[in-house]
């Protein structure tokens, strides 16, 4: 199969590549249940843009997302009394279903779903038997489905991204001290005008030791922070990059840029009105208006509350055929890489693009809104409010 572009002005300057990999039994055996054609190799890959301005061009219109969580019933009947067992994972962030399969869930279940995500961030349901078909129209339920002209795809299943650690190793050798791979604090898609929503991650193929994945609430880490602090960072905008490099066709001596939108510090979702605090380490460049030193400082702070604080986040230790669904509005991750290559490990994941970032000054913490403040919180509140 000859590469194509995602977009029909983006010639691939690169020689095609060609992988050999074997793909993982497990992985093999459900693709081919699936129907996906492995004849012309595996994983298919875009044609990729050499140029920042045929990035730009993608997806650089305004969209009308109305988020499915927005139209469900706030009890989630429909979801919860369709489980056999549901477990929150942690106190703030993260929760389990069991007895429901995802391919089979209803419009009405998909809407309370995607509030439960809203709400709990991150959503496991492990034994899940699900297509790269089903995967790909469940995402296309919670908005336009991402796909990537850098990343390698299921062949004939456009925007289901093939997350296979080994073969991203080929590409950036990984070792125990620089690990591979999502194996760093981010969030998805930043640098999009309007970035990631809702992201489904089925992993078919996991070792038996190792690879699990943390995520920490952006929720969380808003409230960490103390209400002076957060008046001072309400409102202010900061820069997002893209994860890949490109070259501006104006100055291509000039070298590697990357794509960069500015958007909201702190957003509001859509679904729960909350504030979130929405930085990451990784992409997150600098606040607007703020000197280097000044804006270093205080992303820097605001790194660490994100990352450092155990009580706002979970660890999740993956089983074959478990899937995943989370919110990049209101989470970072990050994928463990300690099986360094030992065992395999292969999965598929479909990001449902969102809305443009928004932040709404009078929008209430989730503490606030669900009646967890204690009372040294209630005094701070009245003493600098927020």
């Amino acid at each position: 199969m000859a590469p194509a572009p995602i977009d029909p002005a983006i010639v691939d300057v690169a020689t095609p590549k060609k992988d050999s990999l074997p793909i993982p039994a497990p992985a093999r055996q459900r693709l081919l249940k699936a129907g996906i054609d492995l004849s012309n190799g595996y994983p298919y890959r875009p044609s990729r843009p050499l140029f920042l301005q045929d990035v730009y061009k993608i997806r650089s219109a305004d969209r009308k997302h109305i988020d499915a969580g927005t139209r469900a019933d706030k009890s989630k009947k429909n979801l919860l009394s369709a489980a056999t067992k549901i477990t929150d994972i942690t106190a703030n962030i993260g929760t389990e279903i069991e007895g429901i399969q995802l391919k089979d869930l209803t419009d009405e279940q998909r809407d309370e779903l995607a509030l439960l995500i809203a709400e709990r961030s991150v959503v496991f349901f492990r034994n899940q038997d699900i297509s790269p078909q089903q995967q790909k129209e469940l995402g296309e339920w919670y908005g336009d489905i991402e796909i990537h002209p850098q990343v390698p795809q299921v062949p004939g299943v456009p925007g289901v991204t093939v997350i296979w650690p080994d073969l991203q190793a080929t590409e950036r050798p990984a070792n125990f001290r620089n690990p591979g791979g999502s194996s760093v604090w981010h969030t998805d898609l930043v640098h999009e005008h309007q970035p990631a929503g809702y992201t489904h991650l089925h992993n078919d193929t996991v070792p038996p030791v190792g690879g699990d994945t943390l995520w920490a609430s952006g929720y969380g880490a808003y409230e960490k922070l103390s209400p002076s602090f957060r008046k001072f960072i309400d409102g202010k905008y900061a820069v997002y990059r893209s994860a890949h490099p490109y070259l501006d066709r104006e100055n291509p001596e000039a070298g590697p840029k990357y794509v960069e939108r500015t958007h909201p510090l702190v957003r509001v979702h859509p679904v729960t009105g909350w504030k979130a605090l929405w930085v990451n380490r990784s992409m997150t460049l600098r606040i607007v208006g703020l000197d280097k030193a000044e804006s270093d400082l205080i992303l820097g702070y605001l790194y660490d509350v994100y990352e450092k604080n155990p009580d706002i986040q979970l660890r999740w230790k993956w089983t074959p055929g478990t899937s995943v669904l989370w919110d990049n509005r209101i989470t970072i991750h990050n994928a463990s890489w300690d099986y360094a290559g030992r065992h395999p490990r292969h999965g598929t994941r479909v990001t449902s693009l969102a809305e443009k970032p928004f932040f709404e000054a009078d929008a209430p913490t989730r503490r606030q809104a669900l009646g967890l403040l204690d009372e040294s919180e209630k005094e701070e509140l009245v003493l600098y409010g927020n």
